[in-house]
C-alpha cells in the first residue's frame, strides 16, 4: 500500500509543478507584451519574459501591423516530470500603444 501513496503523492506533486510552470510562462508572456506595447525594444522584452520564465525558457517576439506576439516556452524540469518530457507554451499578443 505505501508504494501505491508515494506513486500517488509523486504524480499530485508532478502536476502541481507543470500547473505552476504553465503559470510562470503565462506570466511571463504577459509582461512581455505589456512591454512591447508601451515600445520598449524586443531585446528589453526578451530580457523581461527571460527573467519571469526562467534562463531555460525560450522568448519568441514578433511583430506584425501593430501587433506584438509574445511567445514563451519551456520544458518542465523536475524530479518525476522530467521522465514525461513536458514542453509549455505561453502566448500574449498587444496593440502597439500610440499617444500619451
Amino acid at each position: 500500500m505505501l508504494p501505491a501513496l508515494v506513486v500517488l503523492l509523486a504524480l499530485l506533486l508532478g502536476t502541481a509543478h507543470v500547473g505552476t510552470v504553465q503559470l510562470r510562462l503565462e506570466e511571463a508572456a504577459r509582461a512581455g507584451a505589456r512591454e512591447a506595447m508601451r515600445g520598449e525594444s524586443s531585446g528589453t522584452v526578451q530580457q523581461t519574459v527571460q527573467r519571469l520564465a526562467g534562463p531555460t525558457a525560450r522568448v519568441r517576439v514578433a511583430t506584425d501591423s501593430g501587433w506584438t506576439t509574445v511567445e514563451v516556452t519551456a520544458q518542465v524540469e523536475g524530479p518525476v516530470v522530467d521522465l514525461m518530457g513536458i514542453e509549455l507554451t505561453a502566448t500574449a499578443l498587444g496593440k502597439e500603444e500610440h499617444g500619451g
